[in-house]
């Protein structure tokens, strides 16, 4: 499913992000950028040992990444030529949805900052860290569709999902959010 809001197109996707040829993949991280497993291990078992090396470097200079916000590195081999790691929350820890939407929010801002013009997310905080699949889909499309009303260089803005309910989700929800809007 794809849709043209202003200048960007979002599209929703079933797939492996590792494979994604966009400027930057994001990664569902925690805050001591640990890659261990879930999307961040495959990121680097894919993209290689460098974006391990450099999520630590990162770490050590600026400290956790705290949740709500991101941190960039290289792509290592992806076809990708950055990977933005996106700390989102755990359930349970008070503040989620506003704490999902920041963590959104800062890889976008952390796009533009770097001059990207597409990016491709997964659907954060729905893996180990237990935030509710059609939670997820409505607190980042949401921040996403805001966000694309506004001047942005970013052109696609895709969310690509590891499997087909998420994806089914996530299509219903974009529906809903777009339907919603209309006069």
């Amino acid at each position: 499913m794809k849709k043209q809001i202003h200048q960007t197109v979002i599209e929703l996707r079933e797939g492996d992000i590792t494979t994604m040829a966009v400027d930057a993949i994001v990664n569902a991280a925690n805050s001591q950028l640990l890659h261990g497993g879930g999307v961040a291990g495959a990121i680097v078992k894919k993209g290689g040992e460098v974006i391990q090396e450099e999520s630590r470097v990162w770490v050590k200079a600026r400290g956790p990444v705290p949740t709500g916000s991101c941190a960039i590195t290289s792509a290592g081999k992806l076809p990708a030529r950055y990977v933005i790691h996106a700390v989102g929350p755990r359930m349970g820890e008070g503040e989620e949805d506003e704490k999902l939407r920041r963590a959104t929010l800062s890889v976008l801002e952390m796009a533009e900052k770097h001059h990207l013009s597409s990016i491709a997310f997964p659907a954060i905080s729905t893996g180990i860290f237990g935030y509710p699949m059609d939670r997820c889909a409505k607190v980042m499309l949401s921040t996403v569709l805001e966000y694309v009303k506004r001047s942005t260089a970013l052109r696609l803005i895709v969310f690509c999902l590891y499997d087909h309910s998420a994806l089914e989700v996530f299509e219903k929800t974009f529906l809903e959010l777009l339907q919603a809007e209309k006069p």
